[in-house]
């Protein structure tokens, strides 16, 4: 496959996760935005994409305000020119609620099974262009992106989910947080660890948290038994601090 030079730039995360600042009175979250060298075909291409992950982000209950106006604003204009397509691009499965305020009003809010994978697809992209504007160099290995906003009926996943945060929040302790707008998105990386790996945080709208191991291909994956257990579905135990997390529990 020919390459394709870098004759443009494009921005990480999307330029619409952001949103402008006539949809937020005036407040402007488009300060000082990264961008790294890419080229006309791959933008063109992705555009939709950009406009699934911003969808996909925008409107999740827990989000700050920022989150909750862009998507009352930007989202949901994107989502009514497109008659309805974005949503169900978003979503594998899903239903429908109605949810009363506390001013009487209705709120649509949809529950479903969205498109691990595609979100999955976004999130690696990123983490590339960060690793990218962060390192100053491209990243050579293999990624793995944990979706640590969404909850499962799946209660050992959730348990997985939940040790993979606590752990991260000892290992980002004391990093900075990258990122111009901040209330919108910014991200953390963390130091390597003994064999070589290293951890991305992202965070979105206040709330929203993806974790993304990075594993350089000049790494030899370590062996850990407890991981072996987990893959193949045995009962499995991690301790972490005071806490444990029951992986396989049929319980």
């Amino acid at each position: 496959m020919p390459l394709h030079p870098a004759n443009s730039r494009e921005h990480v995360p999307p330029l619409c996760i952001f949103p402008a600042s006539k949809d937020l009175s005036g407040e402007d979250h488009r300060k000082s935005l990264i961008t790294v060298p890419s080229c006309y075909e791959h933008n063109s291409k992705k555009s939709k994409d950009d406009e699934f992950l911003m969808v996909s982000l925008a409107g999740i209950i827990g989000n700050n305000s920022i989150g909750f106006r862009h998507k009352f604003g930007k989202v949901d204009r994107a989502v009514r020119r497109s008659s309805m397509r974005l949503i169900e691009s978003v979503f594998l499965k899903k239903k429908h609620y109605l949810i009363k305020t506390k001013d009487n009003d209705f709120l649509e809010v949809i529950w479903g099974t969205p498109d691990h994978q595609r979100l999955i697809n976004c999130f690696k992209h990123i983490a590339y262009g960060l690793h990218f504007e962060f390192f100053k160099k491209k990243f050579n290995g293999e990624v793995k992106v944990l979706l640590g906003y969404l909850h499962s009926k799946d209660q050992s996943n959730n348990n997985f989910v939940q040790f993979i945060k606590d752990r991260s929040a000892i290992d980002l302790e004391g990093q900075a947080k990258n990122g111009a707008n901040p209330e919108v998105f910014y991200y953390q990386f963390t130091e390597p660890d003994q064999f070589g790996l290293y951890m991305l945080h992202l965070r979105f709208y206040g709330g929203i948290d993806i974790y993304i191991s990075l594993i350089p291909s000049s790494v030899k994956m370590p062996r850990s038994l407890g991981f072996e257990l987990m893959n193949k579905g045995i009962p499995t135990t991690i301790t972490l601090a005071d806490k444990e997390y029951k992986i396989n529990d049929e319980n």
